[in-house]
């Protein structure tokens, strides 16, 4: 064989098998995002008059115009990869839920599945959502300084002392699902975010269904040494 047509067959085949095993890139990130991902989330601030009660309700899922004050980057790039249910009942429970003699139970069938990218889709949606920093005024860079904290007293002032319980689970099967899980909180989510949400939840959403406990800062970073021990054991 004609040595130039043999280096142009192994150039071929080197092309093939390199893109068969190197994640496929996303040109534009952002368009990609708006065409797969804007469906469900809200990746613009909607207009004030547009918040109310009814878009909360009828909400699919979470709002990304401040994923980046809001995520751990690499949290969020192999979440993307591995996607799964972090609200127990859906973004708004009440219409994923059924009410039976033995209680609320949720159904299964009436709540979506989430697209599941490839490792490079997933790295370059990731870094484009870092990109939208909505409220970032709320945050306060580098306020937290994580310290221990008991776990029999950190799940009590979780549950009985805050209350936290009757909407957020601390364990895989324990506690409420009217709110997102909360023992993987801190490896999803930043900090100094979940500190400003504490602190005011209605600045970041104006219909949020969790309600101010007026805490202060010694408070709330109490809450967070037991997201950040409870986290650790997972």
């Amino acid at each position: 064989m004609n040595n130039r047509f043999r280096k142009a067959g192994m150039f071929r085949w080197t092309v093939c098998l390199w893109l068969f095993i190197t994640p496929l890139a996303i040109a534009d990130p952002q368009r990609y995002a708006e065409q797969n991902c804007a469906g469900c989330h809200a990746l613009n601030e909607p207009a004030q008059e547009a918040q109310t009660l009814d878009e909360r309700i009828g909400r699919k899922a979470p709002p990304l115009y401040y994923a980046g004050s809001k995520y751990r980057a690499e949290w969020l790039e192999q979440w993307l990869q591995n996607p799964r249910r972090i609200h127990p009942g859906g973004t708004f429970f009440g219409r994923h839920t059924v009410v039976t003699d033995d209680g609320d139970i949720i159904d299964e069938q009436a709540l979506g599945a989430h697209l599941t990218l490839t490792a490079g889709q997933a790295r370059d949606v990731s870094g484009y959502l870092m990109t939208l920093k909505g409220r970032k005024e709320l945050i306060r860079e580098g306020e937290y300084t994580p310290k221990k904290v008991s776990r029999k007293m950190g799940a009590l002032n979780f549950g009985k002392f805050k209350g936290c319980r009757a909407c957020h689970r601390d364990e895989e099967d324990y506690g409420g699902v009217s709110g997102p899980e909360l023992y993987t909180a801190y490896q999803r989510l930043q900090p100094e975010y979940i500190a400003a949400y504490i602190r005011d939840p209605q600045r970041w959403d104006a219909r949020s269904l969790m309600p101010d406990k007026h805490l202060n800062d010694k408070e709330i970073y109490k809450l967070i040494n037991y997201l950040n021990l409870i986290g650790a054991a997972q």
